[in-house]
Order: C-alpha cells, then sequence, then structure tokens
C-alpha cells in the first residue's frame, strides 16, 4: 500500500492526504519524463441552436482549436468523455469531421445526449461514434484504459418498446423511480467485464484507468445510478488508480482509498474552453487545463 501521502494541487491550491513524509523528492520528479501524455475532453456537446445557459454553437471552433493544439503535442491518445453532441443526428456531421483531423486516435464515450436523437437512430449511435463496442478497452505502457458504457441501463439510450428499453424501466423501477432521468448505470454483464479486466491487470502489475461519462464519486445527483456499487468493485483492486469522465459540467474531483475521481469541465458552457492533457509519470499524473478547466497534480499509491 501507499507509504507516504497522496499529495493533489489544484492550480494553486495544495492538498496533503496523509502523514508521512514522501521518499521521493522535488528534484527528481522535475527531473523525469512522461511515460505518455493523452488529450482529454468532456461534454463538447454541440447543436445548432442558440443556447441560454450553454454555447452550443461556439463548440465546432472550440473543438477545433482544442484538436490543433493537441495535435502540436506528442499524444498517445485523446479521450471525449461522452455527449459529444447535445441532441440531433445532423450534429455528428458538424463535429465528426473537425475531430477526423486528430493526429492521435480519438476514442470515445457515450454520453447521455449522444442519444438525444430520433428513436431510429438510437442503436446506430455507437458506430456513428466509431465504436465497435459500447464499453471496452485498450492498453498504453503498463497502463490499462477502460472505456465504460454508464448508459448501458438508461432511459433514453434505447427505442421506446425496444427490450433493453423494457428492462432499463423495470430496473428504475426497482431503484424507487426517483433517480435523476438524465443519469444511467451499468449493467450485470459490464459489470462482470469490468471485473475480468481488473483482475487482469492485477495478474500482470498494471495501472488501470477509468473512463465513464457519468461520474461515480464524490457522489451527487450527477452520478451514475448504481455508482456506490461500482466504486465498491473499484476498491476491492489496489490496480485501480483514477477514474476520468465528464457529465457534470462545473467539474469535480474526490480521493476514496487512494483512487482518484476527477470529472473534467465541459467545454460546451461558456465562451471560454476547457479541456486537458493528462500526463503519466512514474509515480504521479499531471493534469494540465486549458481554459477553464483546473490543473491537477495525483499522486500513484504504490501497487500492493
Amino acid at each position: 500500500m501507499h507509504q507516504g501521502p497522496i499529495v493533489v494541487f489544484v492550480r494553486g491550491i495544495t492538498l496533503f492526504i496523509g502523514i508521512v513524509a514522501s521518499a521521493c523528492s522535488a528534484d527528481s520528479q522535475a527531473d523525469d519524463v512522461a511515460l505518455f501524455s493523452f488529450g482529454a475532453i468532456a461534454d463538447c456537446q454541440y447543436c445548432d441552436e442558440e443556447g441560454t445557459r450553454r454555447q452550443y454553437r461556439l463548440s465546432p471552433q472550440k473543438l477545433e482549436n482544442c484538436i490543433e493544439d493537441f495535435n502540436s503535442q506528442p499524444l498517445a491518445h485523446v479521450v471525449h468523455l461522452g455527449d459529444f453532441i447535445d441532441r440531433d443526428w445532423k450534429s455528428f456531421d458538424v463535429v465528426l469531421p473537425i475531430a477526423e483531423k486528430s493526429k492521435a486516435h480519438i476514442y470515445h464515450v457515450l454520453g447521455n445526449h449522444d442519444f438525444a436523437v430520433e428513436d431510429r437512430y438510437k442503436n446506430q449511435v455507437p458506430k456513428r461514434l466509431g465504436l465497435k463496442k459500447r464499453y471496452y478497452g485498450f492498453t498504453v505502457e503498463n497502463w490499462r484504459f477502460l472505456i465504460l458504457d454508464t448508459n448501458d441501463v438508461s432511459l433514453y439510450a434505447y427505442p421506446k418498446g425496444s427490450r433493453k428499453a423494457k428492462e432499463s424501466e423495470a430496473i428504475y423501477d426497482s431503484l424507487g423511480g426517483d433517480l435523476p432521468k438524465y443519469n444511467g448505470g451499468i449493467g450485470v454483464t459490464q459489470m462482470k467485464w469490468i471485473e475480468k479486466q481488473l483482475i487482469l491487470a492485477e495478474k500482470r502489475g498494471e495501472h488501470v484507468a477509468l473512463h465513464s461519462h457519468h461520474p461515480v464519486y464524490p457522489f451527487t445527483n450527477h452520478s451514475a445510478w448504481n455508482a456506490r456499487e461500482i466504486v465498491g468493485l473499484l476498491e476491492k483492486y489496489s490496480c485501480v488508480t483514477a477514474f476520468i469522465n465528464g457529465h457534470n459540467h462545473r467539474g469535480a474531483y474526490g480521493l476514496k482509498k487512494g483512487i482518484h475521481y476527477l470529472t473534467l469541465k465541459g467545454m460546451v458552457d461558456t465562451e471560454e474552453t476547457s479541456y486537458a492533457t493528462v500526463s503519466v509519470f512514474p509515480g504521479r499524473i499531471e493534469v494540465s487545463g486549458k481554459g477553464r478547466q483546473d490543473d491537477y497534480y495525483l499522486e500513484i499509491r504504490e501497487r500492493d
């Protein structure tokens, strides 16, 4: 387990969690080189409408500028954390060609607004975003990335009357019928897949970072329906290092049992952009925010 403190720097603020002095010197940290870096965007959320709370029509230019910035960096990949569009199938025609300019491969996470299209298109959304599967994984260096689908169980992601829609409605009712309908959850099959991936990572000595659209911690009205169950599963495995997501446009951060939970701020909200470059070093993760997005310095706990 981790022997020193877990240290979190948030753009000018330093939080020390723990009481034992770290063995790593500031000089050694300053001298080392990132193992790899990747770009991260949350909630581009474009549609061709004048928003009152969100600047939908500014998203294409923000995305263009973001991709241009990412292309100037040696990134392993880019991840968009869901809600690539706000609504309307035709919205994909505007933002996807911009994303295709990225030199680094873009991994898409499915968001609730990505399914705000006509019923006849709902089952085509993953394919439209270039996905063969709704949840999947890949590895970079000694890191395993798991892309989750927190719309797996939801009231918006499936055509009305379909088997999956009926199953989701039944689960929603069984949970009390009063959870936010703009959230969703992870089903039994996907939960089993996650655990198999974590067991594999443990055996191989890998670190694991997970991405979803909905947050799972801190627990709020933006969280996935079964967030506590998901967090409980992650806490069983010392390989889990970070969980990075979108959905809550204000952003958030939490640390629980050595796992960093980071919600990136939404790109769409104001005239100012928001995205980040995430750099992975031995012993730490540095999040370099652009626009509204804060910076973070996150220490990685030692593996059991």
